[in-house]
């Protein structure tokens, strides 16, 4: 057992340098990239490449779609990868037809699939497995299933978002109904994504930002329960080291005194916060560059705002080096382009291009580590696609 696991670690070790080697040779190679991430215009074609490709892979079969996720990771985490790949590629969607209005039609049409693929019982499995009871049969009872009923009901606010039509509007009633219901429920306003685990707040953010989307279509409805989140969030919720949002809460007692806040969860708290909270969200924005931006070897944000680890792995960080959070790099793009902050897109772009090696056939692009993480190319695309449309898309 030892000398495998010495073996499996000697191995990591040569495959990390190699791809260090490779970033060296990469970031030699990449001199140009930023004349084509000057403007949305210049970009579209990337974009909808992107976006052909990620239709391609991920708006298929359910099963399908959940064997295209490492089988390594593990059942729970192969379904939940699988969510995540349609619900920002169901994002990403929506947000390039507000940036590019002629694709619009066939955004709804995309979505609507995506929807199906996620009520599936394939996917609905990961949530199951946990919990002992299927997410969508007992909406009246007690048991959380925040995760997945937030990423469905964000996808259906989505799907209205792009001009849908009345077909999920029972559904969508029923999941912001229920996920009211238990957060005022529980004595900290959070509910847990599984059972005997901490609450981990960027899931909870998701059922935040699907109810606060939910009251934009109906007067109001939730925005109270929206509201008092936020309020408790920005008195009581706050790192003491860094001022940013915790990564997670206990279910018991609230904030966790001796947990560190961790960049890929802060990055993504940040990115959930801009569709609810402009000014929350762009002073957790300045934080989270701060205490986690890390300039070289190359651009990115760090997994660990106090220390820097040569390797590591994380499951929801992925593979760690230089103490560079890949997940979390990913995240900030979002707030980044949200807040109009182009010099460090630029960078996390240009980072993403050195690591990720864009690959192009036909009218399909990607990164080639999609291969092996395609939630990551889903996760790029709609963090990079997030406008706020009150500032001008050119800059």
């Amino acid at each position: 057992m030892k000398k495998s696991i010495f073996s499996n670690m000697g191995c990591f070790i040569y495959i990390c340098i190699l791809f260090i080697i490779f970033v060296i040779i990469k970031a030699a190679w990449v001199r140009h990239f930023d004349s084509d991430i000057e403007s949305f215009d210049k970009e579209k074609i990337d974009i909808l490449q992107r976006r052909n490709y990620l239709i391609k892979k991920i708006v298929t079969e359910p099963q399908t779609l959940i064997n295209e996720m490492p089988t390594a990771i593990g059942d729970q985490f192969q379904g939940e990868w699988a969510l995540y790949s349609c619900s920002m590629l169901v994002k990403s969607l929506s947000n390039i037809s507000l940036l590019y209005p002629e694709t619009k039609e066939g955004s709804i049409v995309q979505i609507d699939s995506l929807i199906s693929i996620v009520l599936s019982p394939e996917i609905r499995w990961y949530d199951t497995l946990r919990w002992g009871e299927d997410p969508l049969t007992n909406l009246d009872g007690d048991n959380s299933h925040i995760s997945y009923l937030s990423h469905l009901a964000w996808m259906i606010g989505n799907y209205k978002k792009v001009g849908g039509d009345g077909k999920y509007d029972e559904l969508y009633h029923s999941l912001c109904k229920t996920m009211s219901r238990r957060i005022k429920a529980s004595d900290i306003l959070n509910c847990p994504t599984y059972p005997g685990e901490y609450i981990y707040v960027p899931d909870m953010l998701v059922a935040i930002v699907a109810l606060s989307e939910y009251s934009k279509y109906y007067n109001g409805k939730y925005s109270a329960i929206v509201n008092q989140w936020i309020h408790k969030a920005q008195a009581e919720w706050l790192d003491k080291n860094t001022g940013l949002l915790v990564s997670c809460l206990s279910e018991l007692t609230g904030i966790i005194e001796d947990m560190d806040v961790k960049g890929a969860y802060s990055a993504l708290n940040c990115y959930y916060l801009a569709l609810i909270d402009d000014k929350f969200a762009k002073s957790q924005y300045e934080l989270l560059k701060k205490y986690f931006i890390k300039e070289s070897p190359i651009f990115g944000l760090k997994e660990y705002h106090n220390y820097s680890p040569i390797l590591g792995f994380d499951i929801d960080a992925g593979p760690i080096l230089f103490g560079l959070s890949p997940s979390g790099t990913a995240f900030a793009v979002g707030s980044a382009t949200y807040f109009g902050d182009s010099v460090t897109r630029k960078k996390i772009l240009k980072t993403a291009e050195i690591a990720g090696s864009t690959c192009v056939w036909n009218e399909d692009r990607h990164y080639l580590l999609a291969n092996v993480a395609l939630v990551g190319e889903a996760i790029m695309l709609a963090m990079r696609t997030t406008v706020n449309f009150s500032m001008t898309v050119s800059k």
